[in-house]
């Protein structure tokens, strides 16, 4: 699903299928994050005036283009967890044995359609730390590149967030669920004060 063209994906997405879906755009979202805080990088390279952060900007472009290629890889992997869910579904359910089958089987993959989306809001949260370094010692001329790279982050986090949650609603595991409602209400704070943070030091 990463290599197709943003018209043949958003096609996808506009269309009766439920996948790609909002999983997916979490991903989106990130990797769009993470490749703006890698330009304004590659922005201040070469620049006299930032010569001081050249190994600081080439740090932060190693890191943040590993982050954009995992979180392309997690499109198709969200997908993937979805349909797993929409199989377990269509599994028989006559006997007695057949429905006990089915209803492990849709406890497992929901588990996996829940952890999914919160592996793609914990890699977006890793951009922005490298987001607030470009916007502060980064090409000042791309300043709102960086800050738009915030609010993507912030998406990227917040929608994984509610594609977990959606999914905890259709698991029994008592531990599983308070574990993740746990965490992701943890994550949404610090992304939004995240957010804030970087917002902050706009000039704007």
């Amino acid at each position: 699903m990463r290599n197709l063209t943003l018209n043949d994906f958003t096609e996808k997405l506009a269309s009766n299928s439920p996948v790609p879906g909002g999983g997916s755009v979490a991903a989106v979202c990130g990797t769009l994050s993470a490749a703006l805080a890698e330009m304004v990088a590659n922005l201040t390279l070469g620049k006299k005036k930032y010569v001081q952060f050249e190994e600081e900007m080439n740090s932060i472009i190693k890191k943040t283009a590993t982050l954009r290629h995992k979180l392309l890889d997690y499109i198709e992997k969200d997908s993937n967890a979805y349909n797993k869910v929409m199989e377990a579904y269509k599994m028989p359910k006559e006997t007695e044995e057949e429905k006990q089958l089915r209803s492990k089987a849709i406890e497992e993959y929901s588990k996996g359609a829940a952890i999914v989306p919160f592996e793609i809001a914990e890699t977006a949260y890793e951009i922005f730390p490298l987001t607030e370094i470009v916007v502060k010692n980064g090409n000042s001329n791309a300043i709102t590149d960086g800050l738009i790279s915030a609010m993507l982050a912030r998406t990227a986090v917040l929608a994984g967030i509610l594609n977990v949650q959606i999914n905890l609603d259709y698991i029994t595991d008592v531990d599983f669920v308070t574990k993740y409602r746990t965490l992701t209400g943890e994550l949404k704070e610090k992304a939004c004060e995240y957010e804030k943070k970087i917002l902050n030091y706009s000039p704007f």
